[in-house]
Parts: structure tokens; sequence; C-alpha cells
């Protein structure tokens, strides 16, 4: 729209032959056009400002993302006017300038839909190449592609202006060729030299974590790599991958470039093109990477590619490191980095890992007869660690562990949970995982009684199980660490930091969901202490415990993780019923008022101090334990939201487990480097204001469920009363009572049915009342921001022109006979 007048109503108003009759080359009149053209673009552009007025008025944003994002709209829309005006100059009408416009933008703006999957026509569209600026980059080769594609159009442009100076003279149809080879030429140039640029991955990092530079960590892993001990990485990747991990494939090979470049001799860096029946797919094989199945939407069908993305870090024969797939959600250069210290250091910390009933380093299920699968958890661990299962039986004899995991604990028979208890007490580190209610592991209850041995069967075959250390109360180590947990309570917040997930969480019965997030209004979500918690900023649980200290207690006892100030605690009868086997029903108990008397309750916390045993200022000795009151944190589909981004969820549930191993072990490199990815902002002052309205609809809903329960308990009074009243006659005998009483309680029974029926339907139309005057609330909130990001934008741009106008009638008054103004006497 802004180009299609440029060179179009000059033509149609002659005074094109004017303007080129100006002491002026043809490059520069062209130029000058464009340099205008620009900057009527810059302006409007300029005026968008109001959005980001807006954005700080709502909350935080990243402001070296914002400036990327702002750099990359003005390269992209100075290419899309160079191209705008060449349609300009075809027509003299600028109604076809502005239709032949829309069609040479639309070139190279959708070029890669042409062929999806081919890689050079994704290189040269215009959304590919201003990706990296909206995630806070600006690409070398970004720019680079730009400017290519203004310096052609104006090429063009230059030859539609000057072609007055041959076209019908002798030699018109000659020239007319000449440029046209020209043209070509210097097209395919420039697309050969963006696609040497496009190998070279150079990029400006403005966010502000510097999420796309290497880190120091990373810096001093390579640094520390042993000259005699060169480090191998191979990489192989599918030539060609779906759009969802394009970007994780571009992140791999420049970070691989990057560790080639700073590592020098010290590390190599092999790259191979890896496609189904090569040679390079077999020996990917060998490594254990197979091609995963990606299913991807092409042009509203649903395609399924065999994709190879596998790393292997090799230090020596012995000695290496097997990343089977980078996912889109794949942290690659922590990945990397901790692939190459592993293997470069030759020796590894011992991990132990307590068998207890979760198995997670896998095993035989009585139960079912079938094998268990080793955990993703346990997997990742092996990546850094030498991890060895070990029984509670055994680790009073193996002692060399760096660091002991312990899952689910509360499972431990008598003697098992005294050993565990010793070997804490002796002073060596653990990592203590329990739950109340393990969602994705029901049976694993501490309320529910241990599963036989022998396994089940229609008869009760197998020896009967071993009772739970203190019942599943675990009292003996809760005791040792002076700490309480009820192995039945869960925390429940009323905070949600995903309303959209409700209804899909509540179709799977995931009723409890906690959120660790400072948007939650906790005093402390995360330790600002701790290295534990360093940089971390979500975490999702369902139905976890929490602990607190115990009076009078020795032991230092630092959270870690904290639920919102909108906490309540239910009971194990309240939120489940049954229990035995795992059959059991999840309910979703009604709501009630938050905690008082403790706010924001603990779920995890670092526990150091002296140990029993241990020598007078020996801190070496002293208890060392990190205690999380939630298990589902380190199951499976939490690595699966992570490697997918689902429901594009960023969680840090695996970095803190990770996180809490290293620290026990004494190994801090990677905290640091786990942490890295784009602070979580909010726009804090609609969550402000919708934090109130909910808070006033829970309240009106405990009002709503409490005026129902008297209702109800006046009902029942009323029946009570009336077969105590017929018991109380002396003139009936004990059948003619029985009786009476019998029809009363049938009558008052009815009566209930229909009462409570009718309180129940009256109580839910007021709770869904006050769920939609909450939802409009919600709304109009929105709605009004919207309005303001809507109404904001053009208010300069008017005050400009009523500026420009007042200031042009008083320029155009100046000097002029008072007597020629019209109304003038």
């Amino acid at each position: 729209a802004i180009t299609m007048s440029a060179w179009a109503d000059e033509r149609k108003n002659g005074t094109d032959e004017l303007l080129f009759t100006l002491p002026a080359a043809d490059f520069e009149i062209v130029l000058g056009k464009y340099l205008a053209l620009l900057g009527i673009y810059t302006v409007a552009l300029l005026f968008s400002l109001s959005h980001v007025v807006v954005l700080h008025f709502l909350g935080g944003f990243d402001v070296g993302l914002m400036i990327s994002t702002y750099i990359g709209y003005w390269v992209m829309g100075a290419a899309l006017i160079a191209c705008g005006m060449v349609a300009s100059v075809l027509t003299s009408s600028a109604t076809v300038a502005y239709i032949l416009g829309a069609i040479l933008c639309a070139v190279p703006v959708f070029i890669d839909r042409i062929a999806p999957a081919n890689r050079l026509l994704q290189g040269l569209s215009v959304q590919e190449q201003a990706r990296d600026f909206g995630l806070g980059l600006v690409p070398l080769g970004g720019l680079l592609y730009f400017a290519s594609l203004t310096a052609f159009m104006l090429y063009l442009n230059l030859v539609f202006v000057s072609r007055r100076h041959w076209q019908g003279g002798p030699h018109g149809a000659s020239m007319g060729s000449h440029f046209l080879v020209r043209a070509l030429a210097l097209g395919l140039a420039l697309i050969g030299l963006n696609v040497v640029a496009g190998r070279v991955t150079r990029r400006i990092d403005l966010t502000s974590e510097r999420l796309y530079s290497v880190s120091p960590a990373t810096r001093k892993v390579i640094d520390s790599i042993p000259s005699d001990r060169p480090i191998l990485i191979q990489a192989f990747l599918s030539p060609s991958v779906p759009h969802e991990l394009a970007e994780a494939r571009t992140s791999v090979v420049g970070l691989l470039r990057q560790f080639d470049q700073l590592g020098g001799d010290k590390v190599r860096v092999r790259i191979a093109s890896t496609q189904k029946y090569t040679d390079a797919a077999d020996e990917a094989k060998r490594y254990g990477i197979e091609p995963q199945e990606v299913q991807t939407q092409i042009g509203g069908k649903w395609t399924r590619d065999d994709v190879f993305m596998g790393l292997v870090v090799t230090g020596s024969v012995d000695d290496q490191v097997i990343i089977p797939f980078i996912d889109k959600g794949t942290p690659v250069e922590y990945e990397l980095t901790r692939s190459v210290r592993t293997v470069a250091q030759g020796s590894r910390k011992k991990l132990g890992i307590l068998k207890t009933d979760a198995q997670i380093t896998g095993g035989f299920d009585m139960q079912s007869f079938r094998s268990l699968p080793e955990w993703r958890i346990v997997a990742e661990m092996k990546k850094q660690y030498d991890v060895k299962p070990v029984t509670p039986d055994e680790l009073a004899t193996n002692d060399d562990f760096d660091v002991l995991l312990a899952v689910m604990p509360s499972s431990l028979t008598d003697p098992e949970m005294e050993s565990l208890v010793k070997y804490i007490q002796a002073g060596h580190p653990t990592l203590i995982i329990d739950d109340p209610f393990p969602r994705f592991h029901p049976p694993l209850a501490p309320r529910n009684p241990k599963p036989r041995q022998g396994g089940g069967s229609p008869f009760g075959g197998g020896p009967p199980p071993q009772p739970k250390a203190d019942n599943g109360e675990a009292t003996k180590l809760t005791k040792a660490l002076e700490i309480e947990w009820n192995s039945g309570e869960s925390v429940w917040d009323r905070y949600d930091a995903h309303p959209e997930l409700k209804d899909l969480f509540d179709a799977w019965q995931l009723f409890n969901v906690v959120n660790i997030t400072p948007s939650s209004q906790s005093r402390e979500a995360f330790s600002k202490t701790s290295r534990i918690t360093s940089g971390l900023q979500e975490l999702m649980l369902f139905y976890p415990g929490t602990i607190d200290v115990t009076k009078g207690m020795k032991l230092s006892f630092e959270p870690l993780l904290r639920a919102g100030s909108a906490c309540r605690t239910y009971e194990w009868n309240e939120y489940v019923r049954g229990g035995f086997m795992g059959m059991m029903e999840i309910l979703n108990p009604p709501d009630k008022d938050p905690l008082d008397d403790i706010p924001d309750p603990v779920i995890a916390a670092h526990i150091t101090g002296g140990a029993k045993g241990a020598a007078a200022g020996d801190s070496a000795r002293g208890i060392n334990v990190v205690f999380v009151a939630d298990m589902d944190m380190i199951s499976n589909e939490f690595f699966f939201i992570r490697d997918k981004e689902w429901q594009d969820l960023k969680l840090d549930n695996i970095s803190f487990v990770l996180n809490a191993v290293d620290q026990l072990a004494g190994d801090n490199d990677f905290i640091e480097l786990r942490g890295r990815r784009p602070l979580h902002r909010t726009l804090t002052t609609v969550e402000s204001r919708v934090k109130t309205f909910k808070e006033r609809e829970a309240q009106a809903a405990q009002v709503a469920e409490k005026a129902a329960k008297n209702e109800l308990d006046e009902v029942s009074n009323s029946l009570q009363k009336a077969a105590d009243a017929i018991r109380e006659r002396d003139d009936l005998d004990p059948r003619a009572k029985a009786t009476m009483i019998r029809i009363a309680e049938e009558n008052k029974q009815r009566e209930l049915d229909v009462k409570k029926a009718m309180i129940e339907n009256d109580k839910n139309k007021k709770i869904k009342s006050l769920k939609d005057q909450t939802e409009r609330d919600v709304n109009g909130i929105t709605s009004a921001f919207r309005l303001l990001a809507v109404i904001l934008p053009p208010i300069p741009a008017l005050l400009l022109g009523c500026f420009v106008y007042i200031r042009r009638s008083l320029d155009e008054r100046q000097g002029m006979n008072p007597d020629r103004l019209i109304g003038s006497k």
C-alpha cells in the first residue's frame, strides 16, 4: 500500500518526465524514492511502540527480544518495499500497482509452500529468515538475505527506470536481453552467496539471559579437555526434518561448529547426513541410534517421517555417551556439554539407587507377570554418573556412593528402613523422594499395603507381604530428619497457572495440580540461596505432600519449594476412595478455606546438620538430605512434556531433581547451564486482578456450600427428632414403635432426598452463576486491555497529522493579504 503510488502516480500525472530532468542520476532518483518510502514505513513502525507501552504496563518483557523483533520487522519491510516499487514502476494505475506488488511480495513470502521439504526453498523464504529475529537474535545470514533481496529489487527498479534511454532505439531488443541476463546473473549470485552464508552460523544474541551464546560453563568444560585425550562428537542428522524439529537441528549444527572452533585439536566434530538404508544409518544403529517417527502437518495433510537426530560423544573406545534423539524441547547445549565432560574426565561419580517398590531401575512385576523397563530418570542419570542399584541390606557394606537416591522409602519394611536411617545418620548424601499419592503409580501410595511377592492369583497364591515400616508413615525416617510428614495428606492449591489445561486435566482425573512459580504469590516459591533452585522458573506437581519442622529441631532446614498462599490440605480419605491393589476412585473434594496455620507449605527442603556418631567439627559427616514430597515429578510423563514441549509447557521438574543430585554429590558445573532458558514472564497486572476475582468466587462458593450443608443438617435433625418422639411414646408397644419409626424414616428420607436434590441444584446454580460472573470479569479485563492496545497506536499518528495540518495552515496564511481570506470583510 505504501509503494503503489510511488511511480504509478508520477506516470499518471506526467510528473515523471519533470523528475528525470533534475540534475541527478537515475540511481540517485531510485534511491531517493526508496528512502522516502522507507522513512514512511519506519515512522509507521515506530507508532506501534504503543504496544510496548501497553506490554510494559501489563508486565515485564525482554528488551533485547523486543529490539531484535523490531529490527526483523524493519529489514523485512525494507525488502518488501523494494518489491513493491518494482510493481509500481510497471504501470500507471495505483490499483494495478497494488495488485502486482502483492503478487511480487508473495513470491519470497510463500516460496517455501511450493515444496515444504526443499531446504533451499525453505532458506529463501521470508518466514524462515525472519524466525530468528523473533527469538531475540540478529542473524547475520538473515541481514544478508534481506539486504540481497533489497539490492536485487532496487536493481530491477533501476533497469525499468533507465530503459527509456535505450527502449525504441536500434539496440533496444538486444539491450533488453542484455539486462535480463544481468538480472538473472545477479539473482543467482545473490542466491549462491546466501546459501554459502547460511552454512556459517553467526548470530548476535540480544536476549537478556544470553540464551543463544555459549555459556561460561561450556567454555570451561571445553578448556578442561586433556590435550592427549581428544573428544570425537558424531552427529547423525537427517538432511531434512519436519518444521517442528528445524530449530533443534539448527541449534545442534550451530553448537557443534562452536565446539569445533573453541576446542581446536581437542574436539573433533563429524556431522553425518543420515537417511534410511544408507551406510550412515547402519553406523548410527550400531550406536543404538534409531530413526524416530515424527508426525507433521503439511498443507492440511498429516505425514510421517523417519528422522535421525542422534549424537555420540566418544572419549575412548569404552568411554562414550549416546544421545539417541534430540527432540524439540531437548536442552542441546546442556546435553552436549555434559556428555563432553563425562567422557573427558574419564571417571564418573557413583550414584546409588535404592531398591524399593517403585523399581525405577526396572525389574519384574509379580502382579502382572511382566518385565518393567527402567525409568527415564535413571537413563538420564547414567549420562553423568556411574549408576548402581543397591538393596537396603547392602547399605551397611556398600557406602562408597557419592549420593544415594531413595524413591518411595515409605514402602520399605522395618529392617530395611533401619538400614536406610543408619546410612543417612552416617553422613551419606541422600535424595529422598516420597509421595502421599503418586498419581501415575497409585499402588505405591504409602496408605496402600505392599504387594504380594509371589504375585496375585484367583486362589490367593503367594506368601503374604511384609508390612511397611510404621504402616507406611516412615516415622523412623522423619524422626531422624526431625521433620513432620503426613503420609496421606496432600497439598491443593487454588492458583492455576494454566487454566487452559483444566478441562483436560479434569478428564484425566488430575484434580490436584500445584504450580510452583513466583507468580503464585508464594512467599518464596524457590529458595533464593540454594544452588538447587538456581534458574528454575516453574514446576508442575500432582498431589504433592508437605513437610514441616518439628519443635526443637536442631538440624538446618532450608525450604527449596513452596506452594502458593492459597493452599489447603486434604486427607487421604477426602480425595481417594478404596485403596486396595491400586483399584481406587479418585475424588474431587469440595473447596475449603486456605491454610491459615501453614502459609506457603513446604514441598521440598534441604536438611543438613550434625549426625549421630559424627565427630565434633566434622561437617563432612553431618546429615545431608534433600527431601521431596512428590514422586510424580520424576515420572516418564514429565520427560515427554519436556522433550515435546507439550502444550507449550516449559517445566523444570527434571532440572530440579538433577540439580539436587548434583548438589548432594558436590558437582555444581551444570546447575547454571540447566537453568538457561527464557525467563517466564507473565502479565502480572492481569493476573493480580484475576486472582482477586478467583478469591471472591471461592469465598462465595464456600458460603453456598455452608448454607447447603446447614439446610441438609436441619432436615436430618428433623428426621432424628421425629424418630426420638416416637421412641418416647409410652402408649405404643415396641413392634408398633419400630413400624412407626420405619415409616417415619422412609417418609423423612424421601423428603430428605427431594430436599437434598433441591438444595444441591440451588447450590450448583449459585456456584455456576459465580463462575460465570468471574469469567465475565476476567473477559472484561482482557477486553479492556485489548481495546487499549487497539486505541493507542493511531493516537500518535492523529496528533502528528493535526500538528502538520495546523502548521501548514499557519504557514499558508503567513504573508497572505487578509482581504483575500474567505470570510474577511
